[in-house]
């Protein structure tokens, strides 16, 4: 994804010089919630949609057309899948680029540090919403590198482990979620949202 326009990427280093690994403290960011599955109409009942092994564990991608703020980024539990919600700044009229797949370690973009994931695999995320706005440079998420992800709660999670934030480097937003296993995921969107859901295991579907 650090590769896929020359010009959106342009813009995006052109922004204070905030490509780099964490947003700065000062910036104003709603709290990022565990999600409430009764309340919030984008997890639905819980059970209104089953696993499907058919989602398989290979890398999925979808190129970006273009870079809006990441705002924040939820977790929640469904009957046979775990999931996790980046919220971009938008109308969601144009799509979100993300590149996920497994990885046996996650580095920093940027610096090739090395960022320690809890969990038996690691699921690397990259959407394509920076935490920043690339217009003004004012931080929009207040992730910092190597740090759990703010507010994002996994106690009692069947397949989430760990969630730990990346960087936000040439308009990327990198994550670390630390599964059970390697086990089928899908990446799907909805409006504004970026979902990518993992599947409690490969054969049950609840």
């Amino acid at each position: 994804m650090r590769r896929w326009g020359t010009a959106l990427a342009a813009i995006v280093l052109a922004s204070a010089g905030l490509a780099a690994t964490v947003t700065t403290a000062n910036a104003a960011t709603p709290p990022a919630t565990t999600a409430n599955t009764d309340r919030d109409p984008i997890w639905g009942s819980g059970t209104d949609a089953p696993c499907d092994p058919i989602w398989g564990s290979g890398d999925k991608t979808a190129e970006p057309t273009n870079y809006r703020p990441l705002e924040n980024i939820r977790a929640g539990q469904h009957a046979c899948f775990d999931r996790l919600v980046f919220d971009v700044r938008g109308t969601g009229d144009q799509p979100i680029g993300y590149r996920v797949g497994y990885v046996n370690e996650l580095r920093q973009d940027g610096s090739g540090d090395l960022i320690k994931v809890g969990g038996g695999a690691i699921l690397e995320v990259r959407a394509a919403a920076p935490s920043y706005d690339p217009e003004t440079g004012g931080a929009t998420y207040q992730g910092r590198a190597g740090q759990p992800l703010p507010g994002v709660n996994l106690t009692g999670f069947k397949t989430f482990k760990d969630a730990r934030f990346g960087s936000s480097f040439e308009g990327d937003t990198q994550i670390g979620l630390g599964v059970r296993a390697r086990l089928p995921f899908r990446v799907t969107q909805t409006a504004n949202h970026l979902i990518v859901d993992v599947a409690h295991s490969w054969t049950a579907t609840r």
